[in-house]
């Protein structure tokens, strides 16, 4: 079972963005996500954070971290007393804008300094190639909204994409085939959108075999948010947690089991744990 007081999370913006560069796996936490992994062994260990060095700590080799995308999250850390404290609520967003934006400026220095190729792939000597994120997963409609407004809001990076074959679980040959695209696509950034807890267990289990350099983040619905097929709560919502509510409202059909039964189950297995000695 996962027990959220004993989660390494990060606790602000500032460490977020302190997270080290190289392959690091970083996921998000939320009610829904708990709920689900406290009968999901799998997703249960893929989110359990390791932050550190391979080699180091448990032994694990896939490094990752964990991020409160949720104020229930940061609420309940506090009235737990959890190794953790989230100072604030640190959504999928947030994480998607702090790591485009950065890179967008990284590789903005790189196109305008043709002579630092220190930190750099280059396609040839003259012309230097933009750093390249990769989105994997959603529809291929998505996906074209996505490289055509990145082109605008991103110009400085390459965008790349592929969509998986829609269905509950991949066949080996569809797991091989996500494999070979990401590697050899060799992206600076990847994302990961296939909705909890599909895209947390995929990149974990097959974290191993991909021969990346570069940050991963399983951040789902914001796919549809940057792509405008979906609408983020307005900030209004935002800022009194209420956008569980907004989505509710706007997807009735689609939400209402996640938070009208599973509001209440979070409640219920956050007391189980409160009373768990172990």
């Amino acid at each position: 079972m996962l027990r959220l007081s004993e989660l390494s999370i990060v606790e602000n913006r500032a460490a977020l963005a302190a997270i080290p560069a190289g392959k690091v796996l970083i996921n998000t936490i939320n009610a829904h996500s708990y709920n689900t992994a406290q009968r999901d062994a799998l997703f249960a260990e893929s989110l359990t954070p390791n932050p550190a060095p391979i080699g180091e700590g448990s032994g694990d080799g896939c490094v990752r971290y964990l991020i409160p995308d949720g104020a229930s999250i940061v609420k309940v850390c506090q009235w737990l007393k959890a190794v953790s404290q989230p100072a604030e609520r640190i959504a999928g967003w947030d994480l998607f804008s702090l790591e485009m934006d950065r890179l967008n400026r990284k590789s903005e220095k790189f196109l305008n300094e043709p002579n630092d190729k220190a930190e750099r792939k280059v396609e040839n000597e003259n012309f230097p190639a933009r750093l390249k994120v990769m989105f994997m997963g959603s529809s291929e409609r998505v996906l074209a909204l996505i490289r055509e407004r990145a082109a605008k809001v991103y110009p400085n990076l390459e965008v790349v994409t592929y969509s998986p074959p829609y269905k509950p679980e991949f066949s080996e040959e569809d797991n091989q085939a996500i494999i070979h695209a990401i590697n050899a696509a060799n992206p600076d950034l990847l994302w990961i959108g296939m909705t909890a807890p599909k895209q947390e267990k995929w990149a974990y289990s097959h974290w191993d075999e991909l021969n990346i350099h570069c940050h991963v983040g399983t951040i789902g619905a914001v796919f549809d948010f940057f792509a405008g097929t979906a609408k983020r709560a307005p900030q209004w919502w935002q800022d009194h947690s209420l956008e569980w509510l907004y989505r509710l409202c706007t997807e009735p059909r689609r939400m209402w089991r996640r938070y009208v039964i599973g509001n209440p189950l979070f409640l219920w297995n956050i007391l189980k744990e409160k009373g768990s000695p172990l």
